[in-house]
């Protein structure tokens, strides 16, 4: 059985996620869409002059949404990150909104009913409107919300601490923004809870929260762009579903006691969403989750 994977989008992150499915294998059948014709046949061409050194072969069609029929999976990476030069990504709204009414049509007409994962930003009110525009349903539309932000925490305590960041346990959650948080009562390293751990090392948390939260704005200020962090995530996210390995991961879900798309533990299957799961977080953690919340439904109906 043959893997196939769209991307809509291919920029920076766009043709690195190509990049990542192809050298690993995880895609048989690729489809590239862009507005730029001439990067996307480009990089077509690129990939397949690849081809002949690489273990996996990958067949590549270029802008045809008709294409992804039977994809199992389509990824949506379009959007401007140099509106987010301030270190906001709501200052993408308006111009992705402007665009996807058209994108998911299109993905729509093609008969598409795979799982749609989404990178675009701001990626919990866009994988909200995917959801609502495409009719897919909610378990088939997920964001990749706070997968990246979690790993950047695992990569700032594993530091701390000398261990992989592998090693590391724990979530962000709620918005993949500025609203977003470590919910410090989940993480544990050295098998055990991190607040345990850093009065014993007098390291200070807090000290963590703002390199965890802006480390986003630390590489997009070195170069122009963001792409590796969150095409890792991506690409684990598709071998997830792919392998139906039911994985416990941070992404950006419906949640129905917040009334919106955001990042909350969920276990991660071929199906989408296979169960939601639920933590005990503090009030004060239950409180910032509620807030962030409320942020992503504010500031999408602006």
């Amino acid at each position: 059985m043959s893997n196939k994977i769209g991307i809509i989008g291919d920029g920076h992150v766009g043709s690195t996620v190509a990049q990542q499915l192809i050298l690993t294998g995880l895609v048989d059948d690729l489809v590239m869409i862009d507005v730029n014709e001439a990067k996307v046949r480009a990089d077509q061409l690129d990939f397949q002059d690849a081809m002949a050194n690489l273990k996996h072969h990958t067949t590549i069609t270029i802008n045809d949404y008709s294409a992804l029929k039977d994809a199992d999976i389509v990824i949506s990476a379009f959007g401007n990150i140099e509106l987010e030069a301030g270190g906001e990504r709501f200052a993408e709204l308006n111009y992705n909104r402007e665009r996807i009414g058209d994108i998911a049509e299109s993905i729509k007409k093609s008969g598409f009913n795979g799982i749609l994962l989404a990178i675009t930003n701001p990626v919990d009110a866009i994988t909200n409107m995917y959801q609502e525009l495409t009719g897919l349903p909610r378990k088939h539309v997920i964001g990749t919300g706070t997968l990246l932000d979690t790993a950047r925490m695992k990569r700032a305590v594993g530091e701390r601490m000398n261990v992989d960041p592998r090693s590391v346990e724990g979530f962000n959650l709620g918005e993949h923004g500025n609203s977003q948080f470590t919910a410090w009562s989940t993480v544990k390293v050295l098998e055990k809870p991190i607040t345990e751990v850093a009065k014993a090392k007098h390291l200070k948390l807090e000290d963590l929260n703002d390199e965890i939260k802006f480390g986003g704005q630390t590489v997009y200020k070195g170069k122009q762009y963001t792409n590796y962090g969150i095409s890792a995530a991506v690409t684990r996210l598709v071998e997830t579903i792919q392998s139906d390995a039911h994985t416990e991961m941070p992404v950006s879900n419906y949640q129905e006691k917040y009334g919106t798309y955001l990042s909350y533990p969920a276990i991660v299957g071929r199906d989408g969403i296979i169960q939601t799961v639920e933590l005990t977080l503090t009030d004060e953690e239950e409180k910032k989750l509620q807030s962030s919340a409320a942020t992503i439904k504010e500031k999408a109906n602006k």
